[in-house]
């Protein structure tokens, strides 16, 4: 138990981190489509190639499965839900082995 507490922690830092780069993905990239930053800037280039490697294998599934809804993409909405939810199922795991 004592090396549980601190994986199970970490799971959940490292889930609300994804989340976090996954909101600031899609906020960049609206932020591109409406010209309001320029990716020939090189700094805003390298941000938004990371964040798109980082984010892309877990949303690339997700697009398949979500309807088009005519140039919304809400596969980032669908991947935080899913993530919140493991993170539930994970503090239910957590606190039945705590019992």
């Amino acid at each position: 138990m004592i090396i549980l507490d601190p994986l199970f922690r970490i799971a959940m830092i490292a889930i609300d981190f994804y989340i976090w780069l996954v909101i600031i993905g899609a906020i960049l990239s609206w932020l591109v489509a409406f010209n309001v930053v320029n990716t020939s800037n090189r700094v805003v280039y390298l941000i938004g190639d990371f964040l798109y490697r980082i984010t892309e294998p877990a949303l690339r599934p997700l697009r398949r499965i979500v309807p088009n809804l005519g140039g919304i993409d809400i596969s980032p909405v669908v991947l935080i839900f899913a993530l919140y939810f493991l993170q539930m199922v994970l503090a239910n795991i957590y606190a039945k082995m705590m019992m």
